[in-house]
């Protein structure tokens, strides 16, 4: 089983410890045993902050067992129809959801679930996608 990890997990793990990171470390502790770990360049990007380089986060990310898969056109195409629909529906769309629906969107497509602690609107925009909470 190959599980796509959001940005929001790994932050929880490898930044400050908060009241999910013990959680975090389980899940992702538990979706390594059942299979792969995937992440988009999204999530890499979202998480390298938190490094001192890319070298550090390269070097992290193997340490944990994350590939990085690349976007291909069907998860950008994906992405962007969703994206378009939620713009549709919402008065006052947030930016950033772009980049939300891209991880979503990746993960559907390249894994079997995505653990992420963001689910309400994954599950609204993304109904097929197996979600796993930490």
């Amino acid at each position: 089983m190959k599980t796509a990890v959001d940005s929001n997990v790994l932050i929880d793990v490898i930044g400050q410890p908060n009241e999910f990171t013990e959680a975090g470390v389980a899940a992702l502790d538990a979706a390594l045993q059942r299979g792969a770990l995937l992440v988009s360049p999204i999530v890499a990007a979202e998480t390298a902050g938190h490094f001192s380089s890319g070298e550090v986060l390269r070097a992290t990310f193997q340490a944990m067992h994350l590939e990085m898969r690349s976007f291909d056109w069907l998860d950008l195409h994906s992405a962007g129809e969703v994206y378009l629909n939620y713009r549709r529906r919402n008065r006052a769309p947030k930016v950033r959801m772009l980049a939300d629906f891209l991880v979503a969107a990746h993960a559907f497509a390249h894994a079997d679930a995505l653990l992420t602690r963001d689910r309400g609107y994954y599950r609204m925009y993304f109904p097929k996608l197996v979600l796993i909470e930490p």
